[in-house]
């Protein structure tokens, strides 16, 4: 029954008008004529009905109000009735004065119109009042939540919190800087604060959640503004940007997500010379390795919006990939996107492959990333890192591709692990197969990117919904860090630089605290850092170090024409004794002895220091 009136609403309000009309004008009647009079005008008492009935609810209708929610009417919505109701008024009183041979006297039109308009009028505000008090009365199962900002997003999400009943929410207020807007009634709600008063009114009003509803907003303010929630105890939502809205799959929708570690980073937009990369890559080959994988599958999506003849995605690993294939099929159906798997250890495989397909452009991010099995794993992250790569790189001569964009990482640099050697020496290969090869070889290293694979964030987020303890190995460790599409945008904007040779190194802004990270994920998770979630220092892992650096002394720094992207002296060019190196470290593998294999690395790749796991427990001390 209820989700039938639910349903027929507006019928009903209109079979409720209907008979308000029709009692207004009995009631009107009754005080201007006695009962012998009514019966002698009774045709024009009908006449009479008839017209009104036929002017009010057409004007009803036409203005709108059987759309409006009257449980959380505006003034606007109200201001329509008295619209429609003064109007109907004055129609009546003309027609009642052009024809008065078939309706009944202007003073009773008059007076039916008055009567019209409190009825109807009446009605909404009665059923705003009742609907208000019983929503009151159940406040106590709704969670109080502010609004922060007061502009056009607030409004939206007020609207839909007025006809989705499921959203048990009482709103307590909107919070805005504007001074104009300071104690106003917007969309239907008092402006009770700016954010400097965020915190005290949590506190005063209980509120459970805030809702930063300020798309417009710059990074910098944004980050200020979720730094400032941040001190609460509330669970924090946000309206993505502007220009994360314009690049979601979902278009314009105001879609409201939890605030994610990435809106703490006060970092810029990145800023791409499309026109260039599309020089680059429209109508061109590309191929991709490791592409199923977290900065690879963000390559793949960059991609594919400048237009290439060809995309090629090849992973060892098949349920990554899959998933890729399926999101940019149904992303980009009229592109050829090809899924291959293969392991880039596998030469003829590869060989393969270039010969097939002749890819005009190499994105290699296919590696071993995770620091601490690696250094358990040494054969494997060589086999696969060092190995796979001059695999790559071999074919990418042969088959005579353009470019060979490798993904390095900042570990490279003066490494203290294998995973870092490991990709230093894949720089090593990288720079000196440019002295040999008319390939425009190039590396682009970069920090940590926030939810890749292996990253600490997920960590973080699985141990916090499991009630902790959240895990940091040392409080003074510090990362740099850059989001998962910005890495992607920057590597492939590094590669329409690439003249052979250089590795470009990105601006990763300032060093994170991982301490400081996760306790700013206990607090967006509604949590108290070391009261609701414990955080347990567990000491360093193996090859893991306090800090991390992107550029080694010997490396000079310059600008390019992009602010984030920067190059750094090619050190390494000696194409025959790394040819010879590789092979004698090939020999050492098949020993299966790590302490061997890392010495062999340590000889090739001079900066890497060998560190055992009694050190760094030593170190972290």
């Amino acid at each position: 029954m209820k989700n039938y009136l639910r349903k027929n609403k507006k019928y009903l309000f209109l079979v409720v008008d209907m008979i308000i009309i029709v009692l207004s004008y009995v009631f009107s009647l009754l005080f201007r004529y006695d009962v012998n009079t009514l019966y002698s005008v009774s045709h024009n008492i009908r006449t009479s009905i008839y017209i009104a009935l036929a002017t009010y609810l057409g004007l009803f209708v036409a203005v709108g109000i059987y759309n409006c929610f009257w449980i959380y009417s505006s003034f606007g919505d109200h201001l329509k009735i008295i619209s429609a109701c003064s109007l109907g008024i004055a129609i009546t009183l003309l027609i009642s004065i052009i024809f008065p041979q078939y309706t009944i006297s202007t003073r009773c039109v008059l007076l039916s119109g008055f009567f019209i308009l409190f009825g109807t009028e009446g009605l909404r505000v009665f059923i705003g009042i009742i609907s208000r008090t019983a929503i009151n009365h159940n406040k106590s199962n709704r969670k109080n939540i502010i609004i922060v900002g007061a502009g056009s997003a607030a409004g939206i999400v007020l609207n839909d919190l007025k006809v989705n009943s499921k959203l048990k929410y009482n709103v307590v207020g909107l919070i805005d800087d504007d001074p104009f807007k300071q104690n106003r009634i917007i969309h239907g709600y008092k402006v009770i604060g700016t954010r400097n008063d965020i915190i005290s009114i949590c506190e005063e009003k209980r509120v459970d959640e805030i809702l930063i509803a300020i798309p417009s907003a710059n990074e910098v303010d944004r980050q200020k503004i979720i730094s400032i929630c941040s001190e609460t105890d509330c669970k924090i939502k946000i309206i993505p940007s502007i220009d994360q809205l314009i690049n979601n799959v979902g278009g314009l929708d105001c879609k409201v997500r939890d605030v994610q570690v990435e809106d703490l980073l006060s970092r810029d937009a990145v800023v791409l010379d499309t026109h260039g990369i599309k020089n680059v890559i429209s109508g061109k080959t590309i191929l991709v390795t490791g592409g199923g994988g977290s900065i690879g599958s963000e390559l793949c999506r960059q991609i594919l919006k400048f237009n290439p003849k060809t995309l090629i995605i090849l992973d060892i690993y098949e349920n990554n990939a899959y998933d890729l294939q399926n999101e940019l099929i149904r992303k980009y159906p009229n592109k050829d996107v090809i899924v291959l798997i293969a392991s880039v250890r596998d030469y003829e495989r590869l060989e393969e492959i270039f010969d097939k397909y002749k890819p005009h452009i190499v994105y290699h991010a296919a590696a071993h990333k995770h620091v601490p099995l690696m250094e358990y794993s040494p054969a494997e992250a060589i086999k696969n890192n060092v190995f796979g790569t001059y695999n790559v790189a071999l074919c990418a001569d042969k088959y005579k591709v353009e470019k060979f964009v490798m993904i390095s990482t900042d570990k490279a640099v003066n490494p203290t692990n294998v995973m870092g050697a490991t990709k230093r020496l894949c720089e090593m290969i990288v720079q000196s197969m440019q002295e040999v090869s008319s390939t425009e070889f190039v590396a682009v290293r970069f920090g940590n990117v926030l939810g890749s694979n292996g990253s600490v964030i997920p960590l973080f987020q699985k141990q916090i919904s499991e009630g902790g303890p959240v895990t940091v190995t040392h409080k003074d460790i510090t990362r740099f860090f850059m989001t998962i599409p910005e890495a992607a945008q920057l590597v492939i904007q590094a590669s329409c630089f690439a003249k052979g040779g250089e590795i470009f190194i990105l601006d990763m802004g300032e060093p994170v605290k991982i301490y400081d990270l996760a306790v700013n994920l206990i607090n967006l998770s509604g949590h108290k850092p070391n009261e609701d979630i414990k955080i347990e220092i567990t000491g360093l892992r193996p090859g893991e170090k306090l800090y991390e650096e992107l550029l080694m002394e010997e490396e000079e720094l310059t600008k390019t024409s992009h602010s984030k992207i920067y190059v750094g002296k090619s050190l390494y060019s000696d194409y025959a004794t790394l040819k010879k190196n590789l092979a004698d470290l090939k020999m050492v593998l098949k020993t299966n002895n790590d302490e061997y294999i890392k010495t062999a690395l340590s000889k090739i790749v001079p900066t890497y220091t060998i560190s055992t796991f009694e050190n760094e427990l030593t170190s972290a001390q």
